[in-house]
């Protein structure tokens, strides 16, 4: 192969394409792009369906921390937060905007909720909690790939 710039043409068949390291950094930041995607899909629905019928949840959630050292007004007030919280974090991964704040928001309130979730000893929705946890991190750690964003078009340094 002969290097011209970015393409590279190819002795045998005579086509263009991209050198080998520019095909891997390419999939690459489609595979980030496509995770932070569902990440923010799947945020951004858990607030959504909550939405509608948010003091129904809310009072759902400050009951099933009875008993715990919570007490009830607070666990009814983070349940309206939540679902808001939630969207608004949806929407930044699915439009990659602010994104490392999304990401440090997220993983935050995934800490929050295992606390809770631990006071309940629910060990199970702990164990499902942690996947997220597991996501978030990855999404954090492979950040340098967030190239279809609107970070990357605004330039804000993810």
């Amino acid at each position: 192969m002969q290097p011209r710039g970015n393409i590279c043409k190819c002795r045998d068949s005579g086509r263009l394409r991209k050198p080998v390291n520019a095909q891997v950094e390419y999939d690459k930041t489609l595979a980030y792009g496509t995770f932070r995607l569902s990440l923010g899909i799947n945020e951004l629905m858990h607030g959504l369906v909550r939405l509608p019928i948010l003091t129904a949840f809310a009072a759902n959630m400050a009951k099933s921390f009875e008993g715990t050292v919570l007490p009830g007004w607070f666990v009814y007030a983070f349940g309206l937060v939540l679902p808001c919280l939630e969207a608004l974090l949806g929407i930044a991964l699915i439009l990659g905007l602010l994104t490392r704040w999304a990401l440090l928001t997220g993983s935050l309130l995934m800490s929050i909720l295992i606390f809770g979730t631990a006071l309940r000893s629910d060990w199970a929705t702990v164990g499902v909690q942690m996947v997220y946890v597991i996501a978030y991190f990855l999404a954090f750690l492979f950040l340098e790939y967030n190239r279809y964003s609107l970070d990357r078009i605004f330039d804000t340094r993810t």
